[in-house]
């Protein structure tokens, strides 16, 4: 029978080690479900899984999407529902991981159906947005989608130009599309996993990892990618430590500096992520250590071994 193990969690967590050892252990396959590891040119930065994790399993959705174009949810949800299709068809476990809360919703519940839009709808407000900014794009979308914009704060830009692009290129709000919902896929066997060491286990290992990030390329990286001269508004362009990365590679900050600005958005985005997973996977199963991890994945391997798996990947 077709089984899935979606695994989420903060970043520096250790999920992605979690799935790893996992789909080694059942024969799967590891599928992103993170917003900045499915862009190329971003390997180091976002932590993507080495060479020897990608020999060891087969992983799938990393670094598949140009960093000149955006990645929706919506998007990466076809494509990760592809992927896990393939993986059960081959009698694989799908292992999905990352830390888009969003990316699981997606993929767990379905997404509302939003015809296709015109591009030059958002690129005409990706403009207002360089001119105007955000706030100025959150007030006309409370005149249009009030609904949305009550949720969303006035600098959350993607969302508030995702919100514009449906309502002006549509005629209804994006609310009421998300309000009727979209069916959700065929996933089989089920077993969800949050990966949330104490606070100040994950503080270390995030400082840990910067360092280690800076040692292994992180500023080359950056700095590569600077060069790119994409969009700013871009999502690859906003990967957490890019920018200080690249002004310490620029010669516009020192190394230390870079690191501990790195950190500061670091620290902040496995907050938000943590917040969402505590609001929308409060029923998943938590793990908080090296040992609990080690009793998921036999618990787990014991559960979906009588399933009738095989060890194909």
């Amino acid at each position: 029978m077709a089984a899935t193990v979606l695994i989420a969690g903060p970043t520096a967590s250790g999920k992605s080690g979690l799935a790893l050892a996992l789909a080694a252990r059942l024969g799967g396959r590891v599928i992103n479900a993170d917003s900045m590891q499915i862009y190329a040119r971003l390997h180091i930065l976002t932590a993507r899984p080495d060479a020897a994790a990608e020999a060891r399993v087969p992983h799938r959705l990393y670094g598949v999407i140009d960093p000149a174009e955006a990645c929706s949810a919506a998007r990466w949800a076809e494509l990760a529902r592809a992927e896990v299709r393939a993986a059960h068809a081959a009698g694989a476990v799908a292992v999905v991981v990352g830390g888009t809360g969003l990316y699981f919703h997606a993929l767990t519940e379905g997404l509302a159906d939003v015809p296709a839009i015109d591009p030059a709808v958002r690129v005409g407000l990706s403009r207002r947005l360089a001119v105007e900014g955000a706030p100025a794009l959150h007030a006309d979308l409370g005149r249009l989608d009030p609904a949305l914009a009550a949720r969303l704060k006035p600098g959350d830009s993607q969302r508030i130009l995702r919100g514009l692009e449906v309502a002006l290129g549509t005629g209804r709000p994006l609310s009421a599309f998300q309000a009727a919902g979209g069916a959700a896929p065929d996933l089989g066997t089920v077993e969800r996993v949050v990966v949330a060491p104490p606070r100040e286990a994950l503080l270390a290992r995030i400082r840990r990892r910067l360092e280690a990030m800076a040692a292994e390329g992180a500023i080359e990286e950056a700095r590569a990618f600077a060069a790119l001269g994409l969009d700013p508004a871009l999502p690859a362009a906003k990967a957490i430590g890019l920018r200080p990365f690249a002004a310490h590679a620029a010669g516009e900050m020192s190394l230390p500096a870079a690191l501990e600005k790195a950190e500061i958005e670091t620290r902040q985005y496995a907050k938000r992520q943590m917040t969402w997973a505590r609001g929308r996977m409060a029923d998943w199963r938590w793990v908080a250590s090296a040992q609990e991890t080690e009793r998921i994945i036999n618990d787990i391997e014991r559960k979906l071994r009588p399933e009738g798996l095989t060890t194909q990947s």
